[in-house]
This record gives structure tokens, C-alpha cells and sequence, in this order.
């Protein structure tokens, strides 16, 4: 048995098709079914036909994915798909063959079927264990820091057994983004979370006002524009630092609270992310309320960092470097 992390395209297309239909499923749209393909070479021969302007390197690489996951990859193996939607990971079992499906979407042509066993937030893993799927590969057999055993056990007990080697490539963004958010998991719970929240509204221009710690009467911040913060847009906010998701019950709340206090948006928070019942929201109330999971604080935090006060910068020491963007092409 083995465990392979499986992509579902670089910004997470087919993340949602591939949970809702049991599949894993890659791209290369252009490649024709690989059934009846029987050694690597062929297939390499193929991809250089297809897309002879790439490079021999990425070929290589290419024929090395496709091929592991049409061939190489086992019913019962395991199969982890990082969320580009929400902090998490989505594990499942392999549970048949390959399949090629031109009338799917594009980027989910090529399919294996899967049954998702478990979605577990990427703060629930240690960090080794992050790294061992950190690869910035498509389709990987994930062999490093015993990962298949202890994701096995994670997914049958919800334990861990930390263990570390190995040197795959990494996906260097994934992981910085990892360690901000255990950072802040650990250093920023409750109010001190809401004090965050309140610097990146006053990096992005805005006055607010923070409700000190206790009943904060549906608000944590009040957020306004002009120079003393009397002119629209006027938010709201709340802030959810526990690992729950929020549900519709808490949004009509906020709802509430913006009429009390005469805001003309709102803004809730919550570091565990919302229930599917919230999700369901965002189009209707798009105009109205936004959401803003662990993994868009991240985002607004990155973009407004350099611009944050001065002590929240050095409760939160981030210094930003520049890497190589490596790929398939140029591996």
C-alpha cells in the first residue's frame, strides 16, 4: 500500500467536482486515454508529440505523474488532496482503477475513484507531517517521515507519531503558510486575535474601534473610513478564534449587530472556518457580509503587513524573502 498526494489543479478547479463525484482526478487534457499504454517511454513519446515546447525536463516529469497515477497507483492506496478552498486536507481509499472520462470537465479527464474518508484542518497535522506533503508535484508517492502509516492512523484513531527525514521538493509557500498559521493558532487565541484583526482594518485604512475583553454586545470591531472613521463603508466584525465552524445561527447574529450599530457591511471571522449552511450564503450576501476563514486572514495579513502597527509586527516577527519559483517545466 502507499500514500500519493494528487493535486486537483494549481488553484483548486476540480477540487469540488473530484469530492462531489469520488474521484481523484489530474489534467493534461490534451493526453488521450492511457489504458492501453504498457511502459513509461511511450508515454514520454507522446507528451514530447503533445506539447513539444516544453522541456525534456518537465516531459520527464510529466510521463512520471501520469504514469504513476494511470499504473503505479493500487486499490486500497491512499490519497491526499490539499484544499485550495480552506486550510484542510481531504484523505481517501483508491478504490479502482484508472479511467479516462472526456466528457469531464477540464482538468478531471483523467480519474481514479476514491472514497473520501476525512477532511482534517491542516492545523491538526505536525508539521513534518505538512512538509512530507508538501511536495509541488501533481501526483506523488508521499514515502517520506512514515507518512502512510501515521496518516493511517490518523485516519482510523486521530493519532500521530512525529517522525522526521527525507528531501522531496517542497512547495516553500504552502509550508511558510503553514507555520504562520500554528503560529498564530498558539500566540493569537481570543481577544488577541480580534486585536489582529483590528490592525489589518487599520493597515487597509480604516478608524476602528476594538470592544475590550468580555461581552462585547455582537461586536468585537467597528470599522469605518474617513478621517474619524464617521464615513462608509461602516463594518461591523466578529471574531471566532475556536477551532468550531461558524453556522447561519452566528451570521444572523452579525446581522443584527449591524443594524444596532448602523454598519453598512459586516466582516466575520472565524479561525475554524463555516459550516456548509454558511458557505451556502456567500452569493446571496455577497454585498453584504463577508467571511473570512483562517486562510483569508492569512492572505489579508501577507498583504498588509508591512503596514501593520508597530507592536503587532513585533508580536508577529515575518520577514519576507525572495525564492527561485520553481515548477514541473524547470525542475
Amino acid at each position: 500500500m502507499a500514500l500519493w498526494l494528487v493535486r486537483a489543479g494549481k488553484r483548486g478547479e476540480t477540487e469540488a467536482f473530484c469530492l462531489e463525484n469520488k474521484v481523484a482526478a489530474v489534467g493534461w487534457d490534451e493526453v488521450p486515454d492511457l489504458t492501453s499504454l504498457d511502459n513509461r517511454a511511450t508515454l514520454l513519446q507522446h507528451l514530447s508529440t503533445i506539447y513539444s515546447e516544453k522541456s525534456r525536463n518537465a516531459l520527464i516529469n510529466w510521463a512520471s505523474e501520469l504514469w504513476a497515477f494511470a499504473k503505479e497507483m493500487k486499490e486500497g492506496d491512499l490519497v491526499a488532496l490539499p484544499s485550495k478552498r480552506e486550510p484542510k486536507i481531504h484523505f481517501g481509499t483508491v478504490t479502482g482503477p484508472y479511467r479516462y472520462v472526456p466528457d469531464n470537465p477540464p482538468g478531471a479527464k483523467h480519474t481514479r475513484p476514491v472514497q473520501w474518508l476525512k477532511t482534517i484542518p491542516r492545523a491538526a497535522l505536525d508539521q513534518d507531517l505538512l512538509y512530507s506533503l508538501g511536495s509541488s508535484l501533481t501526483v506523488a508517492q508521499i514515502q517520506r517521515n512514515n507518512a502512510e502509516e501515521r496518516v493511517r492512523d490518523l485516519l482510523v484513531n486521530g493519532g500521530d507519531v512525529k517522525n522526521g527525514n527525507g528531501t522531496e521538493k517542497l512547495n516553500l509557500e504552502e509550508l511558510a503558510r503553514d507555520a504562520i498559521r500554528d503560529y498564530l493558532n498558539r500566540r493569537f487565541k481570543g481577544h488577541a486575535l480580534a486585536r489582529l484583526v483590528e490592525g489589518i482594518l487599520q493597515a487597509q485604512g480604516y478608524r476602528t474601534f476594538l470592544s475590550p475583553t468580555g461581552p462585547d454586545g455582537g461586536v468585537d470591531i467597528l470599522a469605518g473610513s474617513g478621517p474619524l472613521g464617521f464615513e462608509s463603508p461602516r463594518i461591523a466584525v466578529q471574531v471566532k478564534s475556536g477551532d468550531a465552524p461558524i453556522g447561519t445561527k452566528e451570521l444572523n447574529e452579525l446581522r443584527g449587530a449591524m443594524k444596532k450599530f448602523g454598519a453598512n457591511y459586516g466582516l466575520f471571522v472565524s479561525w475554524g472556518g463555516f459550516k456548509e449552511t454558511a458557505k451556502k450564503e456567500k452569493p446571496t450576501s455577497y454585498f453584504e457580509i463577508r467571511l473570512w476563514d483562517s486562510e483569508d486572514l492569512i492572505l489579508h495579513l501577507l498583504e498588509s503587513y508591512e503596514r501593520l502597527p508597530e507592536e503587532l509586527k513585533a508580536e508577529l516577527p515575518l520577514k519576507r524573502i525572495w525564492i527561485l519559483v520553481e515548477d514541473e517545466e524547470n525542475a
